[in-house]
């Protein structure tokens, strides 16, 4: 007889054994709510996964590029290119790759944007060293080291001399609208780039003159027989073209402060050559005797005291030389032919020495003629 009495309330219903053995069943899981699979939800994840992906390959380029950026150049050697005032980046760049500085001109521009430099980049002749990295290239150029080249103005050069070599050096630029007035330009190395005016060397020449010639003339020997700077410059340019012994400078300052200081005539020969050539430079032979007594208004065999303005733009040593001179009392000297002097305090000692080096070379003893900047005549007569 069956059992048909329900279970108590709260138990499940008994299985058979058969439905026992049957896995129970799971419930689904309930679906995703819809906002999940909003549009703009999907959208969004495709940016954001899209970004990171650009980031990932912008930093990868960015790697690459500054390792690129850092790399030795092609440059087999130094070189120096002249970037041209009003060029682009662009054309910078494709310049630098054409010269052989860079091989990769986009590399140049990237890291000029990079580095926000596109309005530094300046225009002038650059140095680049052998393997010069694209950065070692945008540093220079951006830094505006340009290179720097010399001009050198010997001591006892006239100006016209001075202004012959400005007009040879053709780094400078522009004409010269005149000669600067003798004795106003400063011998000394000046640094310029290339295309600066040679209307500007002469202008930095003449500020470099008149800067030394106060700093010296305010320390100048008091009982000197000069009045103004003017006169110490020429005095000083006798000096200068008497000796380029810088041992002799000041003993040569003072046999001719001790002439004016006597009213000697001071009897210099390189005075005779400027009064002939009117500063265009050297005889190119000895003077002759005629020349000697020939009156022009620098001839100081002839004039009296100093000449009307200087003979050549001395030096800062001869300068110095003329504004203090050595305490001596000789009064004459004649070359030894050997590039120096023999001094002394008068007349008959230095004939003495006149004819003893004279003596010499006649026996062959002195392999160069004792030349006549002597003063006192160059014969040896009697001033």
């Amino acid at each position: 007889m069956s059992d048909n009495r329900s279970p108590p309330a709260g138990k499940p219903m008994p299985r058979s054994p058969r439905a026992a053995l049957e896995p129970e069943r799971v419930p689904l899981p309930s679906r995703h709510s819809r906002r999940v699979r909003h549009p703009i939800i999907v959208v969004g994840n495709a940016i954001f996964t899209v970004l990171v992906v650009v980031s990932i390959a912008v930093g990868a380029g960015l790697f690459l590029g500054k390792q690129r950026f850092e790399a030795p150049g092609p440059l087999p050697e130094d070189k120096v290119v002249n970037i041209p005032r009003g060029l682009g980046i662009r054309d910078i760049a494709d310049l630098l790759q054409r010269e052989g500085v860079v091989d990769q001109p986009y590399i140049f521009m990237g890291g000029v944007i990079v580095l926000k430099a596109r309005g530094e980049l300046k225009y002038g002749e650059y140095q680049f060293t052998k393997g010069s990295s694209v950065a070692d290239v945008v540093d220079t150029i951006v830094e505006g080291r340009v290179v720097q080249h010399a001009f050198t103005v010997p001591e006892g050069l006239t100006s016209e001399q001075i202004v012959a070599r400005l007009l040879e050096t053709d780094v400078l630029t522009g004409q010269i609208k005149e000669i600067p007035r003798e004795g106003t330009l400063l011998p000394e190395t000046y640094k310029f780039t290339r295309g600066m005016t040679r209307e500007q060397i002469i202008q930095r020449m003449q500020q470099a003159h008149r800067r030394v010639l106060q700093e010296v003339w305010e320390h100048r020997m008091q009982d000197l027989p000069v009045k103004t700077p003017e006169q110490l410059v020429t005095l000083a340019s006798i000096v200068e073209k008497e000796t380029g012994r810088p041992d002799e400078r000041t003993r040569v300052a003072a046999v001719f402060v001790n002439r004016l200081k006597s009213r000697m005539r001071l009897q210099s020969d390189p005075t005779i050559i400027y009064g002939l050539t009117g500063g265009k430079g050297s005889l190119g032979r000895p003077i002759l005797k005629s020349e000697i007594e020939q009156p022009t208004p620098y001839n100081t065999y002839v004039v009296d005291g100093l000449p009307p303005g200087p003979i050549a733009n001395p030096g800062r040593a001869s300068l110095e030389a003329a504004a203090n001179p050595a305490r001596t009392k000789e009064l004459y000297f004649v070359a030894d032919g050997a590039g120096g002097h023999v001094f002394s305090d008068n007349y008959a000692e230095h004939q003495k020495n006149v004819t003893r080096l004279r003596g010499k070379e006649h026996n062959g003893t002195s392999s160069v003629s004792p030349p006549a900047s002597t003063p006192g005549s160059p014969s040896g007569t009697k001033p």
